[in-house]
């Protein structure tokens, strides 16, 4: 399938990499493209206008997933502290919440900010033991939590999903009317889907509806979905796949119903998280675990 608004395929072109490890998250700020590489424990940062990448935070301690919010500071999933953490426009990084009913969550994978400054996260376990002494054992549960702040400003953590065992991606839609997450793994579970779960008027969610499963081949169980954003009209663009088992690394585009618009083909191998960028916000930029940074031109651009 090909992209409707172009009658063309996207054509990816790699920008910036290789670098150590799987890549991250991926997050636009307005002028530029953040990227992390959690093995190296860097934020980089990608100007589309002069094609440099930098350096924008080192030691990180292997954040993963990267969330722009409004006032522009930047919420990270840091796996190795097992924790959210916010870098401010000053420099600063500040801890979130760390606790939820008395225990340390697991480690933060993919988060992303709604309007209400609230931060909605999967906490998947990580085979990588966080830094320190290992005096806190996993939670029992794998779950999307969510951060917000009491009258006190000071940071809570509220569960969201009860059925989850292991949640990678997730995404709100452009009303936050719907949480969207993507479910298992090749290695730790059967079942590998993207769902859409309708978020009620308290901040709890119903049961979820499932938009795709991933199956198996001769060759092995299919890479579900790893990175999730919103494209045009509410659509959502979904990154996934790989080369080890059926039909590819694929860029995936769903209606807001649910329905299968359109794939992409993508040139690396196992896309990680997607963003779009760019001056017109018309550039989808992709990680992947080959240690590059991606980007596809001129497809339309985000929604909201």
């Amino acid at each position: 399938m090909v992209n409707s608004a172009t009658g063309r395929d996207w054509i990816f072109e790699p920008v910036a990499g290789p670098f150590p490890g799987s890549m991250g998250g991926v997050a636009w700020d307005g002028q530029a493209v953040l990227f992390s590489v959690p093995e190296a424990m860097l934020v980089k940062r990608f100007d589309p206008v002069t094609g440099v990448t930098s350096d924008w935070r080192k030691y990180t301690g292997r954040v993963n997933g990267l969330a722009v919010a409004r006032d522009g500071s930047v919420f990270a999933a840091q796996e190795g502290g097992r924790r959210v953490i916010q870098y401010l426009a000053d420099g600063r990084a500040t801890v979130t919440g760390l606790r939820i009913a008395g225990a340390v969550h697991n480690h933060p994978c993919d988060l992303v900010v709604d309007s209400r400054e609230r931060v909605w996260f999967s906490d998947p376990h990580h085979g990588v033991h966080a830094f320190g002494p290992q005096v806190f054992p996993p939670l029992d549960h794998a779950s999307v939590l969510r951060l917000e702040r009491d009258d006190r400003r000071a940071w809570q953590i509220r569960r969201i999903t009860f059925d989850t065992t292991v949640p990678r991606a997730v995404l709100l839609s452009a009303d936050e009317r719907t949480l969207y997450v993507s479910e298992g793994d090749t290695e730790r579970t059967p079942v590998r889907e993207l769902r859409a779960y309708p978020v009620r008027m308290d901040g709890t969610v119903g049961p979820y509806q499932v938009l795709q499963t991933f199956g198996r081949d001769s060759r092995g169980p299919h890479r579900g979905i790893e990175g999730l954003c919103l494209g045009e009209k509410g659509c959502v663009i979904a990154c996934g796949g790989s080369r080890d088992a059926g039909p590819g690394p694929m860029i995936s585009l769903f209606a807001a119903s649910g329905r299968l618009l359109e794939t992409h083909a993508f040139p690396g191998d196992a896309p990680v998280r997607c963003a779009f960028g760019g001056a017109a916000l018309d550039e989808l930029y992709v990680s992947s675990q080959d240690g590059r940074l991606y980007r596809a031109r001129g497809l339309g651009g985000r929604a909201g």
